[in-house]
């Protein structure tokens, strides 16, 4: 396995932590600690109860749930039970919101924070071909 893509994705978690760690100190945004809280809620919620109605670990039912609110779904796990089912329907349709403001939050908040020296990958691209003509 190559080396490169490993480090790449190593630094980008490096950047993804510090960033919500960052957003979390910052006292003028209090929006970002509300949606975190509400994302840690959500997914504990749906732990515990995928844990507790389906009967799965409590490993396997955080994995469902961050499966599902991501909308990845890769189908290894799924609800066997009437109540497992209805509450998936509502876990995806409340919860895909909460996540999409998570992330929206914490991008926005990002781009706004970002060093004035600091590119983007594709930033860097459109330079170098511009030095090369």
């Amino acid at each position: 396995m190559p080396l490169i893509p490993i480090i790449a994705f190593l630094r980008f978690l490096f950047h993804f932590f510090q960033s919500i760690w960052s957003a979390l100190r910052d006292p003028n945004n209090p929006e970002f600690r509300g949606l975190l809280s509400l994302v840690l809620i959500t997914l504990g919620t749906g732990t515990l109860v995928y844990h507790w109605v389906e009967g799965w670990n409590l490993l396997d039912s955080l994995y469902f749930s961050v499966v599902t609110l991501t909308t990845i779904g890769f189908g290894d796990l799924s609800p066997k039970t009437a109540v497992g089912k209805i509450f998936t329907m509502i876990y995806i349709l409340v919860g895909l919101g909460i996540l999409a403001g998570f992330i929206s939050a914490l991008a926005s908040y990002t781009v706004k924070h970002q060093t004035p020296g600091q590119h983007r990958p594709a930033e860097k691209q459109t330079e170098r071909s511009k030095e090369s003509q």
